[in-house]
């Protein structure tokens, strides 16, 4: 079985203020499942940081490249089967809950949650990180 990558990228374009060099994707399809990296408060196609000291701001931009992502994987927000969300605040817990909540109406995937003292990027409060599933139907 061949993975599909999508938006493929290396890190010398997203963090050129680091040392980094690392070929990653946006999105990663074995069979059936759909595994995303991390999505924080940033446009995939300018790379641009966006809702800077706005977590909800940030948590909507998350949330919003999760269903592109899905989308173009060939899947949707409804096949989601787990969330883990990274914050650097626990204040920011219930209104980047609130956001998502808006957004995964109904779906009732497992979650965890996660304080942690910094994300990649100074400017990111908060990483929303999922896996989902291509019903066989799409597949």
């Amino acid at each position: 079985m061949t993975h599909r990558r999508i938006r493929q990228f290396n890190t010398r374009e997203t963090y050129p203020e680091q040392q980094l060099d690392n070929d990653l994707c946006q999105a990663v399809v074995a069979g059936n499942t759909v595994y995303l990296r991390g999505q924080i408060g940033q446009d995939l196609d300018t790379r641009e940081s966006v809702g800077i000291g706005d977590v909800e701001a940030q948590a909507e931009k998350a949330m919003a490249n999760i269903a592109m992502l899905l989308d173009e994987a060939g899947s949707e927000l409804g096949d989601i089967v787990k969330v883990v969300v990274y914050l650097t605040d626990i204040r920011y817990r219930e209104p980047v809950y609130r956001v998502m909540g808006k957004w995964l109406k109904g779906v009732y995937p497992v979650s965890t949650g996660l304080v942690v003292s910094a994300l990649a990027r100074p400017e990111w409060v908060v990483e929303i990180d999922a896996t989902a599933v291509i019903p066989d139907e799409r597949a």
